[in-house]
């Protein structure tokens, strides 16, 4: 028999006159209208049996997800949307959804269907039975199961999940797995220290313990995408590179700053790049010059990997480069003049400008980290 729609069925009174709310289901998006109702349904019929609530934490998506969640929403009590506006960034979703749910357990799944609902009823049962405190579906468990990936990325997500075992010290099979369930006071007790922006949260929220969980894995296949576009680009292996030398450190460095500082290291290649090249006009000219040419890569590099949770664009892009040339514009003084300083003082050129860059960092990541982003 085939189930009404989950815009047309009636609201589920009943269940919620049966006991507790036993799971909620976060489920972060950004464009993924088209899979709305039909991940619901999916859940539905997954999760039959189980009080349930599912919260949708939407990006603001232009595409009207959060206008399919709340339509939905307004006949069944079981869904929520979580709109959020000026903010971007799939860990801070699955951070604010589970934090907005009431449910003991809260599961994470991703809003184009290539996770495997059917696993939820086995994941909850775990954790009901106190076998464990976290269940991962893993890719890794059995053959095949992450083929939807392409050989590519499959490639690159190995690679990650590799080097996120050495730092957990845990032999997960899928660290990076965006598919788990877990007792909701396990994200809730390191929440305000887990980075919002990147897509690692699980990774996160399992470095972030005091006391390593108790886990489970269990194996799903990885379906492929039915519809909207992936949002995974080399913007998140910078974000993940950054994110496991914070935990390297013990969060004395964080993942935002550690990517600026390494944005800014590009700078300074495109620095001496143009600095070389322009310094038979005048060491002074060039130090300048190279200082602005740098100035702009870092900006345009920043926005579109550091701040990619705030990225800017259209009029938005030039006014943020705008105010972000004006704030670096005033340790540039102090930059042109350390460098001419130690020019003149005989060390090669190269040390002078990278004298002279080191002198603005500082003073950049505090300044546009503020005002421009």
């Amino acid at each position: 028999m085939l189930r009404k729609t989950a815009a047309t069925r009636p609201p589920p009174a009943a269940a919620t006159a049966r006991g507790a709310l036993e799971l909620g289901v976060i489920i972060p998006t950004f464009k993924e209208a088209p899979n709305v109702a039909p991940l619901i349904a999916k859940l539905e019929a997954a999760l039959s049996g189980v009080i349930w609530q599912a919260i949708f934490v939407d990006d603001d998506s232009p595409d009207g997800t959060a206008a399919a969640v709340k339509a939905i929403a307004a006949t069944d009590p079981r869904i929520l949307c979580l709109h959020r506006i000026g903010r971007r960034g799939l860990a801070g979703a699955v951070i604010e959804g589970a934090m907005a749910s009431a449910a003991p357990f809260v599961a994470v799944i991703d809003g184009d269907m290539q996770h495997d609902e059917t696993l939820l009823p086995a994941m909850l049962e775990i954790l009901q039975s106190d076998r464990a405190d976290l269940v991962v579906g893993s890719r890794y468990l059995s053959a095949g199961g992450a083929s939807a990936l392409g050989q590519r990325r499959e490639a690159g997500s190995r690679l990650a999940n590799w080097l996120g075992r050495k730092v957990l010290h845990a032999e997960l099979s899928d660290p990076m797995s965006g598919f788990f369930m877990m007792r909701r006071e396990l994200i809730q007790a390191v929440a305000p220290g887990l980075a919002t922006s990147g897509f690692k949260v699980l990774f996160d929220i399992m470095a972030s313990q005091p006391t390593p969980p108790r886990y489970v894995e269990l194996p799903y296949e990885f379906r492929e995408r039915m519809a909207g576009e992936s949002k995974l680009d080399s913007g998140v292996v910078v974000q993940y590179l950054g994110l496991l030398v914070a935990k390297l450190s013990l969060d004395l460095i964080s993942p935002r700053f550690l990517m600026f500082a390494m944005v800014g290291a590009s700078g300074v290649g495109v620095h001496l790049i143009i600095l070389r090249t322009l310094l038979g006009g005048g060491f002074a000219a060039a130090q300048l010059t190279a200082a602005l040419g740098a100035m702009t890569s870092n900006y345009l590099i920043n926005n579109a990997v550091t701040y990619r949770d705030r990225r800017k664009r259209g009029l938005a892009l030039l006014t943020g480069y705008l105010k972000f040339v004006v704030l670096c514009s005033v340790p540039l003084a102090a930059n042109v003049a350390v460098a001419t300083m130690v020019y003149e003082r005989g060390p090669a050129w190269w040390v002078a400008g990278v004298a002279g860059a080191v002198v603005a960092a500082a003073w950049n990541y505090v300044t546009t980290s503020r005002a421009v982003w």
